[in-house]
C-alpha cells in the first residue's frame, strides 16, 4: 500500500514557527504583567513614576519581575500550556492592582493580605459605590487576550516526566525562595532596599509596587508581644497610674462641678456614618442655602464637645468603633487589618463587657447586615447581650438608592429604633446601647434625593467640578439629616426621668465626587493625602440629660471616647481607661504616625522620650487584654 503524506495544518505551521518564543515568553509576559499592574494601580504611567518611584527602588521591581517569571515558567513547564501560564501570571498581577486602585479611591488605602478575609464586604461595597472600569484596566485586558492567543501557538517539546519535573521544579523553588526568603523576611527585604512604611501604605505601594507591597505586608500578620511583657510589668503600669493624677481638668464637667449622685447612668453611643460638620466649608468659600448643623452648634452650649481623631478615611467604620468601644488603638496592629475579623475572635474586654459586669444590659444596633465586618461574631465577644441588625428591621424607611439598590436605612428610622428599644428595655437594669448608622455612606450623587430635599449650594470656589458639587449636595443633605437625628434624640431624652448620657460622633471623612477635590479646591485641606490630619478629626458630642454645662474637650483619639466619657461624668473606670485619661497630659492621640499634642496641634515628628514611654505602656496594656493573660482585669 502506498503511503499518503498529509499536508500540515496552518495551525501546526504557525505553531512550529512560533515555538522558539517559549524561550522569551516568561521574561516578556512577566515584564508586561508588571507594567500593566503598575499602570492599573496608579491609573497612569508617567516619566515621574519612573524617576520618582521605580528607579530609586529598582531592586523591588526587578525581584517582582523575577518572581512573575518564575511563576510563568513553572506553570508552562509543568503543564506544557503557555496560555494557562499567561492567564495565571496576568491575573496574579492585574487583579490585586485593580483592587488596590479601587480601595485607594474609596478608602485611601491599598490591597492588604488580610483583605482576603473581607471578600464579601469588599464586593458588596464596590458593587454599590459607583466605581468605574478604567482605561488601564480594559486595555490591559486586551493586551492579555492577545498574549493568550499568541501563547496558543507556543508549544513545549515533549520530554520525560523527570525532565518536566526538573524544568518546572527549579523555577517553582525560585518563586518560593523569593516569597519566603525575600518578601516575607523582614531582614532580607530591608537588605534589598524594601524599607517598611506602615503609616503611609499608599506611598509604600507607589514606591515598591503592588506585588512587593502586598507580599511584604504579610510580615505584619504576626502580632508580637511587647518586650518585657509580664504580670509584673502590667502591674507596675497600673500602680504608677494609681499613684498620680494627670487627668485634664475638663472645666465645667459633672465630675468636677456636679453632686456625684449619678453613678450608673444609661449610656447611648451613636456613631454616625461619615458625619462631619460640612458647614465648616463656609469658611472656605462654599455657601449653602440653609443651616446644615443647627443642633450640633446649639448643643455645644450645653454639652461636652470636641473632635475625635479617626483612624480611618473613606471606610473602615469598624476600626473606629473598635477603638471607641475598647480603648485599643489600631496603631499597634497591622496597618489596614480589621480587628473585628482578625482579632476579636474570643471574649474580650470592652466598654460593653465592663459595663455588663457592673449590671448593665448591653445592646448594639446597626441598620445593615449582621455579617458585615463580622459584627455578628465580634459584638458578642465584646460583651453585647443583643445585636439588632438590618435583618431585624421591618419595612424601614430608606433613602439614597442611586448606588445602593433599595436605598439605605435613614437616620430618622434609626432614631425611632433607638427610642423604641429604650422604651422596651428592662427598666431594672441600666442600659448601654451602641448604635451605628448607615444613611450617609459613600458614594455621593445628587440623584440620591428628590430635588426638593437636597441642600443647595449657592456659591463655591472655582475649580470644583459639577460632578463634585452634585456629590457635595448629596453629602450635605445627609449631614443635615444626621444633625436632625442628634436634635431629636437629645430632645427626647431630655424629657425622660432616668439619667442618660448620649455620645454622638462621626466615623470618618470620605472622598466626595472627584477624589479630594472638594477639600483641596476650597483649601479645607492642603494635601491630596488621606492621612492629612484635618481629614481625620470628627465631631464628638457628649451630652446628658442631667448636666448642661459646656465643656471644651479639644481633640482626642477615637480610642479615648469611652475613657473621656467616664472621666467627664466621674464614673468608675477600668485600669486601661485610667491610663488613657492620664495619657492625655502628654498627647491627645497617636494615630497613623500623627501625634495630636496637648495643645491640639498635629505633629508628624517622632514621639518624645516621655511620649514613647506612654505609647509603649498603652501597647503593653492593650496586648495584655487582647492577646495576653488579661492581668489588668484583676484591678477592675
Amino acid at each position: 500500500m502506498q503511503n499518503v503524506k498529509t499536508k500540515p495544518s496552518v495551525f501546526a505551521g504557525i505553531t512550529r514557527r512560533l515555538s522558539p518564543l517559549r524561550y522569551v515568553m516568561a521574561p516578556l509576559v512577566s515584564l508586561i504583567t508588571l507594567v500593566c499592574t503598575e499602570w492599573i494601580h496608579r491609573g497612569e504611567l508617567t516619566m515621574a513614576v519612573l524617576t520618582d518611584n521605580v528607579l530609586p527602588h529598582l531592586p523591588a521591581f526587578l525581584l517582582t519581575w523575577l518572581l512573575l517569571g518564575c511563576i510563568y515558567q513553572a506553570l508552562a513547564r509543568a503543564t506544557r500550556l503557555h496560555p494557562l501560564a499567561v492567564a495565571v501570571t496576568g491575573l496574579l498581577g492585574c487583579i490585586p492592582a485593580a483592587v488596590t486602585y479601587f480601595k485607594l479611591k474609596l478608602r485611601g488605602e491599598p490591597f492588604f493580605p488580610w483583605d482576603l478575609s473581607q471578600f464579601s464586604e469588599a464586593t458588596d461595597v464596590v458593587g454599590k459605590s459607583g466605581v468605574e472600569l478604567q482605561t488601564s484596566m480594559w486595555v490591559s485586558g486586551l493586551i492579555f487576550a492577545l498574549l493568550f492567543v499568541l501563547a496558543c501557538f507556543v508549544r513545549e517539546p515533549k520530554t520525560g516526566i523527570r525532565a518536566r519535573l526538573l524544568g518546572a521544579g527549579i523555577p517553582a523553588v525560585g518563586a518560593l525562595a523569593l516569597v519566603f526568603g525575600v518578601f516575607i523576611s523582614p531582614t532580607v527585604s530591608q537588605l534589598v532596599g524594601i524599607t517598611p512604611d506602615m503609616w503611609m501604605q499608599n506611598r509604600y505601594y507607589r514606591n515598591y509596587g503592588v506585588i512587593a507591597g502586598f507580599l511584604t505586608n504579610i510580615q505584619n500578620l504576626q502580632v508580637d508581644k511587647p518586650d518585657g511583657y509580664s504580670q509584673e510589668a502590667v502591674q507596675a503600669i497600673i500602680d504608677k497610674d494609681a499613684s498620680q493624677d494627670l487627668a485634664p481638668e475638663f472645666e465645667g464637667s459633672y465630675k468636677n462641678e456636679g453632686d456625684g449622685s449619678v453613678t450608673q447612668p444609661n449610656i447611648i453611643f451613636v456613631m454616625n456614618e461619615s458625619f462631619w460638620d460640612v458647614a465648616e466649608l463656609e469658611e472656605y468659600g462654599v455657601e449653602f442655602d440653609q443651616e446644615i448643623t443647627p443642633n450640633l452648634h446649639r448643643l455645644m452650649e450645653s454639652a461636652a464637645y470636641g473632635k475625635a481623631y479617626s483612624p480611618s478615611f473613606g471606610g473602615g467604620t469598624c476600626d473606629v468603633e473598635f477603638e471607641a468601644l475598647t480603648g485599643y488603638s489600631v496603631e499597634f496592629l497591622p496597618s489596614g487589618c480589621k480587628p473585628f475579623q482578625q482579632h476579636v475572635t474570643r471574649p474580650m474586654f470592652s466598654v460593653a463587657s465592663y459595663l455588663k459586669e457592673q449590671g448593665y444590659a448591653t445592646q448594639a444596633v446597626h441598620c445593615y447586615y449582621a455579617k458585615f465586618w463580622s459584627r455578628n461574631t465580634a459584638y458578642p465577644n465584646l460583651g453585647f447581650d443583643e445585636f439588632i441588625s438590618l435583618e431585624d428591621f421591618e419595612n424601614p424607611e430608606k433613602k439614597r438608592d442611586y448606588y445602593w439598590g433599595g436605598g439605605l436605612v435613614t437616620d430618622a428610622e434609626m432614631t425611632r429604633r433607638i427610642i423604641q428599644e429604650w422604651e422596651e428595655r428592662d427598666k431594672d437594669q441600666p442600659l448601654f446601647m451602641h448604635a451605628v448608622t448607615m444613611q450617609n455612606h459613600t458614594s455621593y450623587n445628587e440623584a440620591n434625593y428628590p430635588e426638593e430635599e437636597l441642600v443647595d449650594i449657592v456659591k463655591a470656589p472655582e475649580g470644583i467640578s459639577d460632578k463634585t458639587l452634585g456629590a457635595l449636595r448629596d453629602f450635605a443633605t445627609g449631614v443635615k439629616e444626621a444633625d436632625a437625628m442628634l436634635g431629636e434624640l437629645t430632645d427626647y431624652f431630655s424629657q425622660v426621668d432616668e439619667p442618660v448620657i448620649l455620645v454622638f460622633w462621626g466615623d470618618h471623612y470620605n472622598p466626595i465626587g472627584s477624589g479630594y477635590e472638594v477639600y483641596t479646591a476650597t483649601g479645607y485641606s492642603s494635601s491630596q493625602d488621606s492621612e492629612a490630619p484635618e481629614l481625620h478629626q470628627m465631631p464628638l458630642m457628649i451630652w446628658s440629660n442631667y448636666w448642661d454645662e459646656p465643656v471644651d474637650i479639644g481633640t482626642v483619639a477615637a480610642y479615648e471616647i469611652s475613657p473621656v466619657t467616664f472621666e467627664l461624668y466621674g464614673l468608675e473606670q477600668p485600669a486601661l481607661f485610667d491610663h488613657l485619661i492620664d495619657q492625655l497630659s502628654v498627647y491627645r492621640s497617636r494615630t497613623h504616625g500623627v501625634t495630636i499634642q496637648p495643645d491640639g496641634s498635629a505633629d508628624t515628628e517622632e514621639l518624645t522620650e516621655e511620649q514613647t514611654q506612654w505609647f509603649d505602656e498603652h501597647w503593653m496594656l492593650q496586648y495584655d487584654l487582647m492577646f495576653g493573660q488579661e492581668y489588668a482585669l484583676g484591678e477592675q
